[in-house]
């Protein structure tokens, strides 16, 4: 599916930039904590972006997929809810949105689990 291959590009750019501002904008203007966290966020959020490239793949190779769709879509919310809980986070020092980074987590799962069904069903 061609949307998951651009999202998964526009996602690798975001974090990219994001890891990068992180790295060289925020050192020593948030606390190393909060700077951690960041990090923690560029991580996960480039290895999903990834996947949503391997989900693209996925769907081109096995065709139309209700799972590999929720899948995909699972994965991108929870770029949405744990990464972008994390940058907000670091950002403002309000930790009360660390409770929403679970929600982002479970989502990542989900979307993974999908996936491979989709897998074990279509290959």
């Amino acid at each position: 599916m061609k949307l998951f291959i651009i999202l998964g590009a526009l996602n690798l750019f975001l974090s990219i930039a994001l890891g990068a501002f992180g790295a060289h904008g925020l050192e020593g203007r948030i606390s190393e904590r909060m700077l951690s966290n960041w990090h923690t966020a560029a991580h996960y959020h480039m290895v999903h972006a990834l996947g949503l490239f391997f989900i693209g793949l996925l769907a081109d190779k096995i065709g139309p997929s209700s799972l590999v769709t929720a899948g995909g879509w699972l994965i991108v919310a929870g770029i949405l809810f744990f990464a972008g809980s994390l940058y907000v986070m670091a950002l403002t020092n309000v930790t009360v949105l660390g409770a929403i980074t679970p929600i982002g987590g479970v989502a990542f799962l989900a979307g993974w689990v999908c996936i491979a069904l989709a897998a074990w069903k279509h290959l």
